[in-house]
């Protein structure tokens, strides 16, 4: 059995594993029944700036998974010191495998195999509760996030109301 035809059995089973026993505060299925392209409704968990928002995010997967991760991104507007300005998730989990060439994260706190969709996603309910800007994505958000607290307050909640809106 080739590594892209592991892949896809092993998303199969995840994306089963997911519907049968969802992950608080997500949702889950294919983009054009393409099992490499998921996307995920995230719900902005209770007593976090992002409360009562819905943001769609893409996960996409390399066929090489599970060796290497996938991406995510948001599809709808984020604002938060470890997404990208262009809605792309930072988190070490989602970073390759082995030691990270600028020293910032330990080779075991990257992208290891064992990882599965479920880890990733509770690993961005932790990120939308408690941004790390020690090492931010965007850089203006962690800037407000540490300076200006309320205006970030602001935006996020401008956001979160407008993402509830489009749904």
């Amino acid at each position: 059995m080739s590594s892209s035809e592991q892949s896809t059995l092993l998303l199969q089973r995840q994306l089963r594993d997911l519907q049968r026993n969802p992950v608080e505060g997500f949702s889950a299925g294919l983009v054009d029944d393409n099992i490499y392209e998921w996307e995920i409704l995230v719900m902005g968990a209770p007593d976090t700036l992002y409360e009562d928002g819905f943001f769609k995010t893409r996960l996409s997967f390399p066929s090489s998974y599970p060796v290497m991760p996938p991406t995510m991104r948001f599809i709808t507007e984020m604002y938060h010191p470890n997404v990208y300005p262009d809605g792309t998730v930072c988190i070490s989990i989602l970073h390759p495998p082995g030691d990270d060439k600028y020293g910032y994260e330990d080779a075991n706190e990257r992208w290891s195999p064992v990882h599965t969709v479920e880890t990733i996603l509770l690993s961005v309910i932790s990120m939308l509760s408690s941004p790390n800007d020690e090492s931010p994505a965007n850089i203006q958000a962690a800037k407000e996030y540490r300076d200006d607290y309320s205006q970030f307050k602001k935006k996020v909640q401008r956001l979160t109301r407008q993402s509830a809106e489009m749904l």
